[in-house]
């Protein structure tokens, strides 16, 4: 085959040409100009007459296309961009709802729907010129009218960017609305249904199939997992449902996955091969086994459809077709040929499906379970062996995959999986399917879902259960993936222990610290907050949570928790909370659950529920200083004074100064206000600092003018919301800053934003990892935008 024109060599090259040609743009800061698309043009124009001369000229040419076309798709779905001048302005639009809406609770414990909407008309705006609206959006309702899929409404709504939150390990908000098509987001105020939906809308019967089975199980959670089973609809699965199954290894099991399509399909095609056989004329036009494997293959494929279409359920339905289409031809190509070409057309199908977990999650566990090779086991026992053997390669061999998508890995996942695998595969799902027909069913596999959590629960408090790792280097994790590969592959045991042996750099990476005498200031992308981590070489303080963004939802879990796991901080040797807001401590009942806490510094009121969460509390005073590996911290607000007075809580604010051995100075000063301000300036005589956190986040009641000239700062850091609806930060306060000469950067603009004390050097993470699909407008700031940021109205789970 190898001497032929075409044969396995150039196919399998043009496939990973095509799938590197992907990777390449998915790695770019900005997408080609015209000038580089001419380029692009006439390298694929060279290519290919050359491909008469080399055979790596074609391979070439393939990967110069996936690129162009791939950008050039990027370039359609990323215009019609919201301009930010209709930003928090009241649109009407027209059009379809375009997804299965998704309940969400809003803050106050408001509920509502999450939904797609397809943009059809923008109503009158009073303008000569009408806004131009991105063809899908992602809306929130509260307090209306049911919302079903399909349906046509006209909504007033008010819209921004599609900006998220930007930080190291955390959640990449935006790259996941860029793959959803949906470049704005926005709040419904007002509403009227214009149409229902008709009554052959897949998602319209999705929708009502999700209501019949909430109907007889009155456990949500439950409810939801039959939910996701049968319908794909992940977004049913509670939050605490789903850190359980990551935990355990389980979540993969939770999707509609390849095992569930392929096992419909099955079904399907031996129903159609039974009765195929009893008519003879059916059987002289084509043969029963073509007749059955195609029926399979559109079985699988409305069953994906009508589960959502995740890359799990494509490319099995994708692998049984290329597979039946050769066995129905009389070909034999080998298995890595077979999925490559799945890869291919899935990718072609979805470009950005390559910067998913899930796609290299199954594609990597189809891969190790072939290179692993089938046993053809007879009795019993051998099939037990067998069965553990495979369940043993999938975890192991997955485990690096799932430490570069996750930073964690399970070591129950084994015995979780032992259960999970054989009753969700071959009962619970079946059960959730049959259902539909027969609805006593789900209250049976409810029940059965009951009892595999309360297993699954009894081994998350094993010691142990759950490793996290900080974020290792690239070449790591690449040697740590082609050592899973020896792990899985039938070889002899000194090539299997060389595989092990390359998996270990991303098993024990190695963690950057500051210097002796040094330390490392890191302001992360937390929406309308402060949450300020200060690392020196062996101790590590964290300086305020962070929001609470709705019920469950706060910036512990969804920032601060994945941040300090990919630094590898395990353990904080104090956390200082500056007052009691709930935009400054929203993180601070998680993390006290969730980490080691040496020390709870802060200033609140004696009996707060988060003093009795922790460990025993210091109250903050003027006065208290302590060193750390050479790193001096001092305490200058409030005095003892202070608290017996009864200030309210933003003047009560800890203020913390931290100075390096290199004399270079970072002050963090809380919500403190103009009045406290000019008392901290009397009461102390070197107020000097490199780093200012900016006070109560550029609020007009703080940053007065005697602060500034005393601390004269090079840099002012500002914490606050995108278009933050408190109208954080102020022009004139920002106009001060510009006034003393201070530069100002806002986590809105910047992202995560990281300062080294003994270089001075400091770098934002949206400058650090730029990507073609990020939003580029400047962070408003003044103005007034809707009540969520995006941080709340996009849930984590959404990552699966």
């Amino acid at each position: 085959m190898t001497q032929r024109r075409w044969g396995a060599r150039e196919l399998v090259a043009m496939g990973l040409a095509w799938l590197v040609g992907l990777a390449l743009l998915h790695g770019c800061a900005r997408l080609p100009t015209a000038a580089a698309y001419a380029v692009l043009a006439f390298a694929a124009g060279l290519l290919f007459v050359l491909r008469r001369h080399h055979w790596l000229a074609p391979v070439g040419c393939v990967a110069v296309l996936a690129f162009t076309q791939a950008a050039l798709r990027a370039e359609w779905r990323l215009t019609p961009e919201l301009h930010p001048a209709w930003e928090g302005r009241d649109l009407v639009l027209t059009g379809r709802v375009d997804s299965l809406p998704i309940a969400v609770t809003g803050q106050g414990g408001v509920p509502g729907w999450r939904f797609e909407f397809a943009v059809e008309a923008v109503g009158p705006t009073g303008t000569a010129l009408p806004p131009e609206v991105p063809r899908r959006l992602m809306l929130l309702v509260y307090d209306g009218a049911p919302v079903t899929a399909g349906e046509r409404w006209r909504f007033t709504a008010r819209l921004k960017r599609a900006h998220g939150l930007a930080n190291p390990g955390g959640f990449d908000v935006e790259l996941w609305l860029f793959e959803q098509g949906l470049r704005a987001s926005g709040v419904v105020r007002a509403s009227q249904r214009l149409q229902a939906a008709p009554w052959w809308e897949i998602d319209a019967a999705r929708q009502r199939l999700r209501a019949a089975i909430r109907a007889h199980v009155p456990d949500p959670g439950m409810a939801g997992v039959i939910a996701a089973l049968s319908l794909g609809d992940q977004n049913a699965i509670a939050h605490s449902d789903w850190a359980l199954f990551r935990d355990t290894g389980i979540a993969h099991l939770l999707s509609v996955s390849g095992l569930h399509v392929t096992l419909f399909a099955w079904l399907a095609a031996a129903l159609v091969a039974s009765l195929w056989r009893r008519s003879g004329r059916l059987c002289l036009r084509l043969p029963a086994p073509t007749a059955a494997r195609w029926v399979g293959v559109l079985a699988a494929l409305g069953y994906a459809l009508f589960s959502g279409w995740g890359v799990p359920a494509q490319r099995t339905v994708l692998m049984l077709a290329a597979v039946a289409g050769l066995q129905t031809l009389g070909l034999r190509w080998p298995w890595p040929l077979v999925l490559l070409a799945a890869a291919v057309v899935v990718t072609a199908v979805d470009p950005w499906a390559l910067m998913q977990p899930g796609f290299w999650l199954s594609f990597g566990a189809v891969a190790l379970l072939m290179a692993a090779g089938a046993e053809h086991a007879q009795g019993w026992r051998p099939r037990l062996t067998a069965a553990l053997r495979t369940q043993a390669i999938a975890t192991v061999g997955l485990a690096p995959l799932s430490l570069v998508c996750f930073a964690q890995l399970s070591l129950v996942g084994l015995l979780a999986n032992l259960l999970a695998i054989p009753l969700i595969s071959f009962v619970i799902t079946p059960l959730a399917l049959l259902g539909g027909a027969m609805p006593p069913l789900w209250a049976l596999a409810a029940w059965l879902v009951g009892l595999l959590m309360g297993w699954l629960k009894l081994l998350t408090a094993l010691p142990g259960a759950v490793w996290w790792l900080p974020a290792a280097p690239l070449w790591s994790q690449g040697l740590a993936l082609l050592g899973a590969v020896l792990i899985g592959m039938r070889l002899p045991w000194r090539l299997r222990l060389a595989g092990l042996a390359m998996m270990l750099p991303l098993l024990w990476p190695a963690v950057t610290r500051p210097p002796a005498g040094e330390f490392e200031l890191l302001a992360p992308d937390i929406g309308q907050g402060n949450a300020v981590l200060i690392r020196t070489r062996e101790h590590a303080l964290l300086f305020d949570t962070g929001p609470v963004y709705a019920p469950g939802a706060d910036a512990g879990e969804r920032v601060l928790l994945p941040l300090l796991r990919s630094l590898g901080v395990r353990r904080l040797d104090m956390l200082m909370l500056s007052h009691r807001d709930s935009d400054h401590v929203g993180g601070a009942a998680t993390l006290l659950q969730a980490l080691p806490v040496g020390e709870l510094r802060s200033s609140l009121e004696p009996g707060h529920a988060l003093l009795r969460a922790g460990p025993a509390e210091v109250r903050c005073e003027a006065g208290q200083g302590w060193t750390w590996d050479g790193v001096r911290f001092d305490v200058l607000h409030p005095t003892a004074a202070h608290f017996e007075a009864g200030l309210k809580s933003n003047d009560l604010s800890c203020v913390l100064r931290i100075t390096a051995v290199s004399g270079r100075r970072a002050l963090l000063a809380g919500d403190l206000e103009a009045e406290q301000e000019r008392a901290l300036v009397r009461r102390e005589a070197d107020l000097r600092a490199d780093v200012l956190l900016v006070p109560h986040h550029g609020s007009k009641t703080s940053s007065s003018t005697e602060l500034l000239a005393a601390v004269r700062p090079a840099i002012g850091v500002v914490q606050a919301g995108y278009r933050s609806r408190f109208g954080h930060p102020a022009p004139p306060v920002l106009a001060r800053y510009q006034a003393a000469g201070i530069a100002i950067v806002t986590s809105a603009g910047c992202g995560a934003w990281r300062w080294q004390s003994d270089t001075a050097g400091a770098a934002c993470e949206r400058d650090r990892r730029r990507r073609y699909w990020q939003d580029r407008s400047p962070a408003p700031s003044g103005v007034e935008g809707p009540p969520l940021d995006d941080a709340a109205a996009v849930d984590t789970e959404l990552a699966f």
